[in-house]
């Protein structure tokens, strides 16, 4: 009942935001006018969660500036499938923040075995892919969780990204 109940929720809440997104694209403002007080709108947060060998959770869940939260259960979670919800848009302005001020578009691109900055591996660990898109800004990482050279910073922010999204109640872990 649960997931039929967030899937239901989730295609109604799409819909929706397709109509909203169909309608601001008109609305955009020219592109020499200021700049957003804060980083709501097309700013967004996204983490996916990769298999490993063993039974870490896999899932993707997307966070944008208006506070839609997106989460896709797919595999060693409590609930599979898809749940959208709401969040307070500071929730995510704070985040972004945290983001830019941590570094987030100053790291590598990948943490990877074979890269440069990543020497050091270990096998059988999942990767993280993040993606942040912040006032015309998009970077993408993929960190391969055996990767010893990796900062410590970025393993930090996926947990915060984890944290805001409140993945917990559909991990269950």
């Amino acid at each position: 009942m649960r997931r039929s109940l967030g899937l239901l929720m989730g295609a109604g809440l799409s819909a929706a935001l397709v109509a909203a997104c169909a309608r601001r694209s008109s609305d955009a403002p020219a592109a020499d006018s200021a700049p957003a007080p804060h980083v709501s709108g097309a700013a967004s947060v996204s983490l996916e969660r990769q298999p490993c060998f063993g039974t870490c959770p896999v899932y993707t869940v997307t966070l944008d500036g208006s506070g839609v939260v997106r989460f896709e259960g797919q595999r060693f979670v409590a609930d599979t499938g898809v749940f959208i919800v709401a969040i307070p848009p500071a929730r995510v302005d704070s985040l972004l923040t945290r983001l830019e001020a941590a570094g987030y578009f100053g790291f590598a691109d990948r943490y990877t075995p074979g890269e440069p900055v990543c020497a050091r591996a270990a096998t059988d660990l999942p990767t993280v892919i993040t993606e942040v898109r912040l006032r015309g800004r998009a970077k993408r990482i993929e960190h391969y969780h055996g990767c010893a050279d990796a900062p410590a910073a970025l393993d930090s922010l996926e947990r915060q990204i984890d944290s805001v999204a409140g993945v917990a109640k559909w991990v269950g872990r």
